[in-house]
Order: structure tokens, then sequence, then C-alpha cells
């Protein structure tokens, strides 16, 4: 495993656990699979892993899993403020105190105030004394450093870096998102100011995977290099030396050893030219295809109508990126045959999900467009038909 320091010297590893995507298991979380991935990524040398309050589940998995194998003092635990629920100062000690006991522990590493967007919000929190909470909780070594996850444009990153003495930051960055968001260069002034960057979303969450138009997949295939296209977008990243630590929602024990395989061999500036020309031309490929470019984050849920808004989108760009009839048949099975409905027709437009939304995207209208073009009306007709004989008797909403 190869390391990269903070702001203070301590090696990170340059491959982090992200840990939103811990497989589910029913109404909750699969322990037992959960601990044997973050097990082998700990034996393996990750020593970063991240987690928020407000992914269902996550804080209180990581923390028993922690517990379990008395391994709290091999790794760093990173987690969120949820900056956006706070009212008022008691909500800061409130929130942290809950994720200490989810956790298990007496103090969280690396602390981030969560989907910062603007300067704004980070002036409310000010208002609230986030000042010197942040100055108490640290010198009782409650938090070791604090730092920030961004969703908004480079221009505003860059006035977020200058309001805070942060140790650390967390933006989305990727090959595909190059010069949206924080982008490149976000990463290097936040660089340029001796913050460690970590990245999330490095594969878009899977999309730059399984998501591929075909004629990305045959230019990948096609290269001597033999990467797979989760190696090409992690080892475009750690190709830069000012990303310190690259976020991986692991969710197989074989994911694990391949990233760790990966992280283990790469250095800065060994890329080729020719690799970057073969990625632009990957990228034109697939800028072809996507219709929503969701990430399939979920900030955006819960729906309060019931619409399971990246499913539509996931199968929208199905639609395009490989077959008309593969991104419909997904909706069928995800979305039309549920006994509680969540078709895009039952948005109201209260526009709740794009105040949440990480990518600013015009969900209320790609909702429209998407249900559209997933459902046309053979395909509604099937459903209701199909949706009268599985749900007799029962009374839902939103069928049509």
């Amino acid at each position: 495993m190869q390391y990269r320091n903070d702001k203070t010297g301590r090696p990170l590893s340059v491959l982090g656990y992200g840990c939103m995507r811990f497989t589910r298991k029913g109404a909750g979380i699969d322990l037992d699979k959960a601990e044997r991935e973050v097990m082998a990524a700990i034996n393996a040398g990750v020593n970063y892993f991240d987690t928020a309050y407000i992914y269902p589940g996550s804080e209180a998995a990581l923390g028993e899993i922690l517990e379990r194998n008395h391994c709290r003092d091999r790794v760093c635990i990173a987690s969120k403020l949820p900056q956006y629920l706070v009212r008022g100062a008691g909500d800061f000690e409130r929130y942290f105190a809950e994720e200490l006991r989810r956790l298990r522990t007496d103090h969280i590493d690396y602390y981030l105030m969560h989907m910062l967007t603007d300067v704004e919000s980070w002036r409310k929190l000010e208002a609230a004394g986030v000042r010197q909470w942040l100055a108490e909780k640290k010198a009782a070594g409650q938090i070791g450093q604090a730092g920030f996850s961004f969703h908004g444009s480079t221009a505003m990153f860059e006035r977020l870096l200058d309001c805070y003495d942060w140790d650390f930051c967390q933006i989305q960055y990727n090959y595909m998102d190059e010069n949206s968001q924080a982008g490149r260069a976000g990463l290097q002034a936040a660089a340029a100011r001796g913050l460690p960057v970590i990245i999330m979303e490095p594969l878009r969450g899977g999309k730059l995977v399984t998501l591929l138009p075909e004629g990305a997949r045959r230019l990948f295939a096609a290269s001597p290099r033999g990467w797979t296209p989760a190696e090409w977008a992690l080892r475009w990243l750690w190709d830069q030396p000012e990303v310190t630590c690259v976020l991986s929602g692991m969710n197989s024990v074989e994911m694990v050893e391949e990233n760790c395989r990966i992280a283990d061999t790469v250095r800065p500036h060994t890329m080729q030219q020719s690799d970057f020309a073969l990625l632009e031309q990957v990228k034109t490929e697939i800028a072809r295809g996507v219709k929503a470019p969701c990430t399939g984050c979920g900030y955006c849920m819960p729906c309060p109508k019931g619409v399971d808004i990246p499913a539509a989108f996931r199968c929208y760009n199905e639609m395009y990126t490989e077959k008309k009839g593969t991104g419909r048949r997904e909706y069928w099975q995800v979305v039309s045959l549920r006994r509680e409905p969540a078709f895009a027709t039952q948005c109201v437009g209260c526009g709740r999900c794009e105040q949440h939304c990480p990518q600013h995207l015009p969900i209320r209208a790609l909702l429209k467009q998407a249900d559209k073009a997933l459902r046309p009306w053979h395909y509604r007709l099937a459903g209701w038909v199909s949706r009268k004989y599985l749900f007799s008797g029962v009374k839902g909403r939103g069928e049509n």
C-alpha cells in the first residue's frame, strides 16, 4: 500500500474505504459481509475509513466491526456533521455525541462539515458557534482534524478554502469531472494551501465501470495496458500528487484485493500522453450517451412522494449507454413491480430533491424526460396489468 501524508505528516493510505455503499440485507447492513471486506482492507494496509451521520447504518456498522476486531487504533475514522440539519448551537454536540456512540469510539480522527455548497452555508454554522465548538473538540482530542466535503463550483470552492484554517477537504473528482465541481483547478488550489485532498466518487458511483458505452469498453480492451476500466480511473487520480486519498465504496473482498493491488503499485506522474489521449476518447464516447449525469449518491432521497429518483436516472442512462431494452427492463424490475409504486409521475414538483443534489441537476425536468423514455404507452399498459394481477386488492398510488 502506498501512503501520502496529511497536514501533520501522518501517513494516509492512498486508497480509502468509502462506507456509504455497504451491502444491505433486509432493512439493515449485511454486517458479516461488510466485516470480511473491511478487515481485508485493513490487513492490506487501508487506514482511512469514511462514513457520515446520514449514511443509513454505516457508522454503527463500522463501529461494531472495529470493536469486534479490536482494531480501532489501526485506522483513521472520517465522519461528517450534517450541517444542513443544524438549527442552533446545541445541534453540534447532539449530532457529534450520537456519532461517537454509533462508532463506539471517544474521538473522530477526521471530521467534516458535510456537503458545503457555498460560503453562506459556512456562515450559518459560524453564526451558530461552530468555530468555538471545533476548537474545544480539537483541544479535548475528540476531533483530530477538521475539514469539509464539497459539491459546487470551482470559484465557490476556492472561496470556502479561505473561510477557515481547514486541515483537509474532500471533493468529487474523476476523469469525467475534471473541469466540473471543484475540478482540477480546485484540487490544485487546495494543494497550494497545503491541504490534503480526499477524493469521492472516483468512479462516479460505479458509472465509469458498469455503465460504460460499448465504444468506451472497446477502447479500453484494445489498449496494451491491460487495465480494467476501474483501474484506468483510479490510476488517473493517483497519477496526480495533489490527490492524497481516493475513496472506494468496495463491496466485495475481490474488489478490495484488486484495488489494494493497484494502490500498491501506483506512483505519481507515471501515466503517458498516450494514456491521457485514450481517456479523452473514452470521455467522448461516454458523453454521447449519458442523459442524466447522476452518480447515484442518494442525497435526493427520500422523495416525500416515494419517487425512486436514482433508479429512474440509472435506467434512463442505461437506455443510451447500453440498449433501450436494457434500461426499460431494469426499470420494470426495480420500479414497476414494486408493491409501493415509485414512478416519476408521482413527482409533485416540490423541488426538495434539487436542494440536496450535489450535482445540481434539474431533477424535476429530467424525471419527466426519463419517465417518457422508460415507459412508452405499451410499457405503461403492461405495467398496469401486471400490477393489477400481482397486487390485487392493494391500494397503490402513482400507477400511471
